[in-house]
């Protein structure tokens, strides 16, 4: 558990230019605190006294804004920056060096028994208010939009955007260009939406030179 907690500290450290030293994040990063919370209440859950991790993650939830379900799986190295509102359901797995910023869920989409939360592969980017609902898969090295609304399995290396999550790539390459190379660039994300609309934008234009060009001929 502390070797787990220390690659915490160090993945807030390598991702945040706003932490300036360990005591600063040891006393003013809800993250951190949620997650060390986290994996005492896990560790009472899964070792029989289920009443009493659910109490320490209710006591996390109320001192940090962030819900964690002490059943969840988190791997090693997980930033939660700001935190307020990001909500981490009871089948929920999260691999290692993942980022999630505020807002965030990860949640069923009804009463399913057995796995109904999402699994998270490593190196993943989850933006501001994104949403992902249902019992699959995001993989390694993925980013997922702001506000993104993610209902079905996205593969390794995409970008999601949209609502509902559209899988787009950037600019038709892999994201990562070295595995532990994380991507926390969460605001220039294509938008195929947009891109649609200039497209047949462009075909109107087009449409109308050339039934100018055919109405200056019949008028002729």
């Amino acid at each position: 558990m502390l070797n787990s907690i220390r690659k915490d500290i160090e993945a807030i450290k390598n991702r945040d230019p706003a932490a300036r030293n360990v005591f600063e994040i040891l006393i003013c990063y809800p993250g951190l605190h949620a997650m060390v919370m986290h994996r005492v209440a896990h560790s009472f859950y899964t070792n029989g006294f289920k009443l009493f991790g659910r109490f320490l993650s209710q006591v996390s939830r109320f001192f940090t804004g962030i819900e964690i379900h002490p059943a969840a799986k988190i791997g090693e190295g997980l930033f939660i920056d700001h935190g307020m509102g990001v909500v981490i359901g009871e089948t929920a797995e999260i691999g290692n060096n993942v980022t999630i910023y505020q807002g965030a869920t990860l949640g069923g989409t009804g009463k399913d028994i057995g796995k109904r939360h999402p699994t998270i592969g490593d190196n993943v980017v989850i933006s501001a208010g994104a949403k992902i609902l249902g019992p699959f898969k995001i993989g390694d090295c993925s980013k997922v939009g702001a506000n993104a609304v993610v209902l079905k399995e996205v593969l390794s290396e995409c970008t999601v955007v949209g609502v509902p999550g559209r899988v787009v790539k950037k600019n038709n390459m892999r994201i990562q260009t070295h595995k532990n190379d994380i991507d926390l660039d969460h605001i220039k994300l294509p938008d195929p939406l947009e891109e649609q609309l200039d497209e047949i934008l462009k075909r109107l234009i087009s449409l109308e030179d050339r039934l100018g060009q055919i109405e200056g001929r019949t008028s002729k």
